[in-house]
């Protein structure tokens, strides 16, 4: 399994931007779709977004499109997760994940990082 650690969490207003990372324990990832989750207080984990092994190709969820935008420095073995015009509802655990396909991504990915705290206030 590759390790995956995520930062750039926080407390924000609504309206305002945020990115996350994610960084990755080895040069392997690179070949790997990597995506986000999250998971809300008292809500099961959810699909965010995805993106293939050379970025060429990204995936979202309905919700989100519009305002996040998922990319990946495969040089820094790091993936991204930029959040605009953030509302409350955006608060949750976000969750970084790598798995062989992006659609093994959205659905089982075979590893997971510890997750970093995102709070929207009104």
């Amino acid at each position: 399994q590759v390790q995956l650690v995520e930062s750039g969490g926080g407390l924000v207003q609504a309206g305002g931007s945020l990115t996350l990372s994610c960084a990755a324990s080895e040069r392997t990832v690179s070949n790997y779709a990597m995506g986000w989750f999250r998971q809300a207080p008292g809500k099961e984990r959810e699909f965010v977004a995805a993106i293939t092994w050379r970025g060429s190709t990204t995936y979202y969820r309905d919700s989100v499109k519009g305002r996040f935008t998922i990319s990946r420095d495969n040089a820094k073995t790091t993936v991204y997760l930029q959040i605009n015009s953030l509302k409350p509802e955006d608060t949750a655990v976000y969750y970084c994940a790598a798995g062989r396909t992006a659609t093994e991504v959205a659905t089982t990915p075979g590893s997971w990082g510890r997750g970093t705290q995102v709070i929207v206030s009104s």
